[in-house]
């Protein structure tokens, strides 16, 4: 919820955000690797959703579903920010597979540390990819995407909401809050 301070203004609306899931699908199934399979990984509550949509663009275009699971990194951050979330679900081995870790918005790179730990306690995989709808900058870490939706410059003060279903909905967007003086 927005605050009276807060400036709203929108990024990315629905029909854009559909064009880059097919985008960032089709860059997924391009290495020769995919096609032994793909395994995602949506991390718990803002990959999900992208994740989810990820999946069904793929069968789509490839004609069989990678593999689909959820990443809850609670355990492994180091910020001592926990939320309650559904555990972890994990429907392979992802030992000697390609991983695609999802999120929504790319930040500090704070999390997706946190995954790539969740990640390898889980097995050796053959790769860890990273994709993301948005990836805002601003890195404490160095981590970088391997696929991204936009990138979007922003300052500290501001504050990227992302509003994802699981299948392509009007409410999809994609926007930026500020602090106003």
């Amino acid at each position: 919820m927005m605050t009276p301070t807060e400036k709203r203004r929108l990024l990315i609306r629905s029909d854009e955000i559909g064009r880059i899931v097919a985008r960032i699908a089709h860059q997924i199934l391009e290495p020769d690797d995919a096609q032994q399979g793909v395994v995602l990984l949506g991390i718990r509550r803002g990959g999900e959703a992208l994740a989810t949509r990820l999946s069904t663009e793929i069968e789509r275009i490839g004609g069989s579903p990678p593999v689909l699971g959820f990443l809850n990194i609670n355990l492994y951050r180091d910020d001592r920010i926990t939320h309650e979330m559904p555990e972890s679900q994990i429907p392979v081995d992802v030992s000697g597979r390609t991983v695609v870790v999802v999120d929504d918005v790319l930040y500090t790179g704070r999390t997706i540390r946190a995954a790539l730990d969740a990640v390898t306690d889980l097995g050796r995989p053959a790769a860890i990819r990273l994709c993301v709808l948005v990836d805002r900058g601003l890195r404490e870490l160095p981590i970088q995407p391997d696929y991204v939706g936009r990138f979007i410059p922003t300052s500290r003060r501001e504050r990227i909401k992302v509003s994802l279903a699981a299948a392509p909905a009007a409410s999809d967007e994609v926007a930026i809050l500020a602090d106003t003086p």
